[in-house]
């Protein structure tokens, strides 16, 4: 969920400030592993993905990420387009045909997998290590180099048999990756680790697998199918070329044609930055489509410290988080810890509780809370004429450039930061001018005023608080827009809210509580298969 909420705050962002945005997703849905736990379950492969698509859908919603169109690469438009760009990239002499040698599975009658092989790493000897890496030493490796291989399938020995494949030829690609790669745009952390690729040299690239597969067949090649990974990236543009034929206001070819001057960006994990900043420029510039502008990499997600794990009782589906806790928390959560670097982002439960209670609930809603009730009893729910300190409200407008800035740039965390250390200095204004000691004297003319300026002033910097907060926290920005009567933008925040009548004040987001968190952990459903 973590790169879909981290997208979502940017183009959120980019649609406040009015950009026009195409924000757009698939559902990867080919592969082994798919079609071998459609077996177990006892359906088939595309009912399978079709419940887990839906299910997708359900969680994006409401997690309110806000796409634009979301598919899944088992399609008809991402099948002709896969055979569109292979027979490109077979015309311009960029796919090789050879022979080689893989383990296969003589009991299920298949070719394994590297992550469906494990043996003893042929570098370090170290036992029980997957086809493709050892997780111990790091060596990468042929799943055929192994030693005393074993089918995790069948644990039986698997035996090395032919088959012919066809590779991409990665290599003649090298002097164009390397431009891209170092033309300034990449993260640097994502630029140093593609010179690594490069130092240990490129390599053809097998884009086939043999049947039983689940995928796209590879034309005029019988059992033979398309790695998910050559058609996985093409949902890309499958599923925006999806959009275009729903709607009449999209030319395809100003956003993929060769010669398309819009900006495009990935936003990505880094477990797979190779296929995205090595294949996938390759395979595009092959086919006479243009490449990405961008890629956005981000770190893995760990809870307490350590991966999600069942058996330490941290793996928390999307399901089950939202069963039990509202979808804000989690944003604001992640928005707080983002930045453009490819850092992991822990998920430190206690952290988590006290962090959203302490910025969301207690600075932010609070500031609304503590003037929303003298406004509405006092002042028949109507700001005041004027504000109590025009040159506060300004420095407050005056930091959209900083932290307009740091939401382009991907630096949320640090917007957050500045957000924060506004709504601080909001509550120390709030907490110096002491409305609730004011209100006391209110038969006096001139305190009444002083109060309903106090106050006023008090909503107004909140206001711009929710503003700043839009991207992240959209579903308790719309809230506010309801109590604040009032739309939330970038251009109409210069000017304050004065004679403008507000709302009752409902609750906008409630506090976490740790029964939540231990019941979310507890949750059965995250342990179904």
């Amino acid at each position: 969920m973590l790169e879909h909420i981290q997208a979502d705050i940017w183009v959120r962002y980019q649609r406040m400030r009015g950009n026009k945005v195409y924000f757009i997703c698939a559902d990867d849905a080919h592969g082994t592993p798919i079609m071998l736990k459609a077996q177990q379950l006892g359906v088939t492969p595309e009912a399978m993905i079709n419940e887990i698509h839906q299910e997708h859908k359900r969680d994006f919603a409401k997690f309110d990420i806000s796409y634009d169109n979301y598919q899944s690469t088992h399609s008809d438009d991402n099948r002709e387009l896969s055979i569109l760009i292979y027979q490109r990239l077979k015309d311009n002499g960029f796919i090789k045909n050879r022979t080689i040698f893989q383990l296969y599975d003589p009991n299920k009658r298949m070719f394994l997998p590297d992550r469906f092989v494990k043996g003893c790493c042929p570098k370090c000897h170290s036992p029980d290590q997957y086809g493709d890496n050892c997780e111990l030493c790091g060596a990468t490796y042929n799943p055929v180099d192994l030693i005393n291989p074993k089918s995790t399938l069948s644990g039986i020995t698997p035996v090395l048999l032919e088959s012919e494949h066809f590779f991409f030829d990665l290599p003649a690609f090298s002097d164009m990756l390397r431009a891209w790669t170092f033309s300034g745009t990449l993260q640097e952390q994502v630029a140093n680790k593609m010179q690594e690729w490069f130092d240990l040299g490129l390599q053809q690239w097998d884009i086939s697998r043999d049947a039983p597969y689940f995928g796209f067949e590879v034309p005029e090649a019988p059992d033979k199918y398309f790695y998910v990974w050559l058609d996985a990236p093409i949902g890309y543009i499958s599923t925006f070329k999806n959009l275009c034929d729903k709607r009449n206001d999209i030319i395809f070819d100003d956003f993929w044609g060769i010669d398309s001057k819009a900006d495009l960006y990935h936003f990505i994990g880094k477990d797979i930055a190779y296929f995205h900043s090595i294949f996938w420029p390759a395979m595009l510039e092959g086919s006479n489509f243009r490449k990405p502008t961008n890629l956005f990499v981000h770190g893995y997600v760990t809870v307490n410290g350590t991966k999600m794990s069942k058996s330490r009782g941290t793996f928390i589906k999307a399901s089950t988080y939202l069963a039990n806790l509202e979808a804000s928390y989690l944003r604001y959560y992640y928005a707080a810890k983002l930045s453009s670097r490819i850092d992991d982002i822990d998920l430190n439960l206690e952290n988590f509780i006290y962090k959203v209670n302490a910025d969301i609930v207690n600075k932010v809603i609070n500031l609304a809370s503590r003037n929303a009730s003298f406004i509405i009893n006092i002042f028949d729910s109507t700001l005041s004429a004027q504000i109590e300190d025009p040159l506060l409200y300004k420095k407050f407008v005056n930091a959209s450039v900083s932290i307009g800035e740091a939401f382009h740039h991907r630096e949320t965390s640090r917007a957050i930061r500045e957000i924060m250390s506004l709504a601080d200095i909001a509550n120390s204004y709030i907490h110096k001018k002491e409305p609730w000691v004011v209100a006391k004297k209110i038969n006096d003319r001139q305190q009444q005023q002083y109060l309903h300026n106090i106050c006023s002033m008090g909503i107004n910097l909140f206001r711009l608080l929710m503003t700043y907060l839009q991207p992240v926290l959209p579903a308790v920005a719309h809230r506010s827009e309801q109590f604040l009567n009032t739309q939330l933008n970038w251009e109409n925040m210069v000017i304050p809210l004065t004679n403008h009548r507000i709302n009752k004040f409902n609750t906008l987001l409630k506090r976490i509580t740790s029964s939540q968190v231990k019941a979310m952990l507890s949750y059965e459903d995250n342990y179904k298969l």
